[in-house]
């Protein structure tokens, strides 16, 4: 049985991701990932303007007048949602946690997927796989995803995204969406928890993604279409003037104490923030990969428009 205030919280996620899904972004989807091929559904008569090249001249020939061929989108795809549940995703400087802002955001991408008729999977990982839920369709099992996103309780707290991206090889041999959400910011990298005398709460300090991410992330592409969902904390890319802070590291413990009142720290580690969040773009671009920068403290709405608007452009005139 599941305790009532989980499905409390299960249920005003859904409520509230809801009406974007049903007004904008499920039609969004769906333009913008496309099925894997086309297939043959029926012959008719020719009509002005269709495409030459699609008549059928067997049967055109037999009927002694021109039939085209019809096609439709094979249009079932795979949604696989990968999913950081490290220690760095605990933290949260004002109402929502990293972690319960990527239960949002698989929402709301899951939702849209399965009004697509498509099917949704999730793979939760920390420094190992932490679980994996095979791909299925209908309300109930999103439920369960958004669900263990929220309240799985990870054995590790490190991160390792690239043996994550190896095992989505493993497990889903044909194409997929993949969109993989996490900070991207635990590997082999200092991370954190920001501390002070009043309270303690995870806190990320983010640099470049190592390498054997980089090449995990580029292989993975390859085969699927990955879409790198990034969600940071504003204190992670600013500092709070608030005094003596105490980082401690949600993944390793480590602790490092920062003069937070001081405007001259606090300008020095804005500039190294905003140097590993553009060095970090520049490792998406170069692996050609879409990527969503999100924020705790901003709406996620209009930045998913953004995204499916942009790759919708770019599609047409790709």
């Amino acid at each position: 049985m599941i305790p009532r205030e989980i499905l409390k919280k299960i249920r005003q996620i859904e409520l509230r991701t809801n009406r974007l899904v049903s007004e904008t972004l499920a039609g969004q989807y769906h333009s913008v990932f496309k099925g894997q091929g086309m297939n043959f559904e029926e012959v008719r008569e020719y009509q002005p303007g269709d495409e030459v090249r699609a008549i059928d001249w067997n049967v055109t020939a037999r009927m002694n007048h021109p039939f085209v061929k019809k096609f439709v989108e094979e249009r079932e795809l795979t949604l696989m949602l990968l999913v950081d549940v490290s220690g760095s995703g605990l933290f949260g400087s004002g109402e929502q946690s990293k972690r319960e802002m990527a239960a949002e955001i698989a929402s709301v991408l899951a939702f849209s997927a399965i009004r697509n008729n498509d099917k949704v999977g999730l793979i939760l990982f920390t420094e190992e796989v932490e679980k994996f839920i095979p791909p299925r369709k209908g309300r109930r099992h999103v439920l369960r995803v958004i669900r263990e996103i929220l309240f799985y309780e990870p054995k590790r707290r490190g991160t390792n995204l690239n043996l994550a991206l190896e095992f989505l090889t493993r497990v889903t041999p044909h194409k997929a969406i993949a969109a993989v959400v996490s900070d991207f910011l635990g590997q082999n990298i200092t991370t954190g928890a920001l501390a002070s005398t009043r309270r303690q709460s995870g806190m990320v300090l983010p640099q470049s993604l190592a390498q054997a991410s980089f090449t995990a992330l580029r292989q993975a592409n390859r085969r699927h279409d990955v879409v790198a969902i990034q969600i940071t904390d504003r204190y992670e890319l600013e500092l709070p003037p608030i005094g003596l802070l105490v980082l401690k590291d949600g993944e390793t413990g480590e602790v490092v104490e920062v003069n937070a009142g001081d405007p001259r720290k606090r300008e020095a580690f804005a500039q190294r923030q905003a140097k590993a969040q553009a060095e970090l773009l520049r490792v998406f671009r170069s692996a050609n990969i879409d990527s969503i920068q999100l924020r705790t403290d901003q709406p996620y709405g209009k930045a998913l428009g953004r995204f499916f608007e942009t790759r919708e452009k770019r599609r047409l005139h790709g």
